[in-house]
């Protein structure tokens, strides 16, 4: 085991075979985690339903221990006050994770590549041979704030959102800050429809092309393919626990607020890209990352209707989806 774990990340083949793997799958994004131990892969509940069997992975993770982390040398991008910080060199990202009860001292260290493929997540040994915590490597936020950081680097955003797909397959979007309704509506549509509930809380939105329209005869000319949105569940619920890895194409989006008569508003694209940024998990310590979201965001809202839906929480707000005609 290095002695230096703010040294170069390694390459993969520099990596010791691993005795035992995991393998999981959210919105696409392939993760293998590699380690020594059994616990070394342990999966968090919330992403066993993720779990999957793969052979190729856009995220290798080698689980490694040590009783001490080296001073950071990076620059500082963020802190979120007490949970994480994030720091940049010219090997990569690292990110600490602490718990403020245990003081100052990471409990892990991830240091990952700047495309989000390849990483070393440090454990504490100290931490978790003496304390009460059981050495889960990727649980809450890092599992998040390792996708959100790969999305990045696709066609594809995090947003805060629940996703509801009906009978007939038609994906329905609710996106919303905190207390906007989300998990009110999935509580709505539950009570009066057969559906699937993706995600109450925070659902993944990507770029896709239809296969119905690809070209198969090469001698043909080639047309450019038509392109939809499609939209992931994702292991991180709200307070109704719905967390499916399953998805949908999305027919609407729907921007929540409280209000009164269930009044529906087309969006402008300029208005919908506004609208959907303002509740979209982008890294925005770089600013080709939060270009790149505001791009992706305009191809989302030229795609897909965007409205602004003032609902009140009964029967009606339903049913006045189910009598839309865009």
């Amino acid at each position: 085991m290095p002695a230096d774990v703010g040294e170069r990340l390694p390459r993969l083949s520099q990596w010791p075979v691993a005795a035992y793997t995991s393998d999981f799958r959210v919105a696409g994004v392939s993760v293998q985690i590699t380690g020594a131990r059994e616990s070394d892969v342990t999966l968090v509940r919330s992403l066993e339903p993720f779990r999957t069997d793969m052979c190729i992975s856009d995220i290798h993770i080698q689980v490694e221990w040590t009783r001490h982390f080296p001073p950071v040398s990076g620059r500082r991008l963020f802190d979120s006050g007490s949970v994480w910080k994030l720091y940049e060199d010219e090997a990569g990202f690292q990110f600490d994770l602490t718990a403020p009860i245990l003081g100052h001292e990471p409990y892990k260290r991830l240091l990952v590549d700047e495309s989000f493929t390849r990483a070393t997540l440090w454990m504490n040994e100290s931490y978790f041979s003496d304390g009460p915590r059981a050495p889960v490597p990727l649980d809450y936020p890092l599992d998040e704030l390792l996708i959100a950081h790969r999305l990045t680097q696709e066609e594809a955003i995090e947003l805060h959102g629940c996703g509801i797909v009906r009978a007939d397959g038609t994906g329905n979007l609710f996106v919303g800050h905190s207390g906007a309704g989300k998990s009110t509506t999935t509580r709505l549509w539950t009570h009066c429809e057969d559906v699937e509930i993706l995600s109450d809380d925070r659902i993944i939105v990507r770029l896709e092309l239809d296969p119905d329209e690809k070209t198969s005869f090469p001698c043909r000319r080639k047309v450019q393919p038509s392109r939809f949105m499609r939209m992931y569940g994702t292991p991180w619920h709200g307070e109704a626990m719905y967390a499916s890895p399953g998805s949908a194409p999305i027919a609407r989006i729907f921007v929540l607020e409280h209000g009164f008569g269930n009044v529906l508003t087309r969006l402008s694209p300029s208005a919908a890209v506004a609208e959907l940024f303002a509740r979209s998990f982008v890294p925005f310590h770089r600013h080709e990352y939060v270009e790149s979201a505001l791009a992706f965001l305009q191809q989302v809202s030229e795609a897909v209707p965007v409205y602004r839906y003032e609902f009140e929480p009964d029967q009606r707000a339903v049913d006045t989806i189910l009598n839309l005609h865009d």
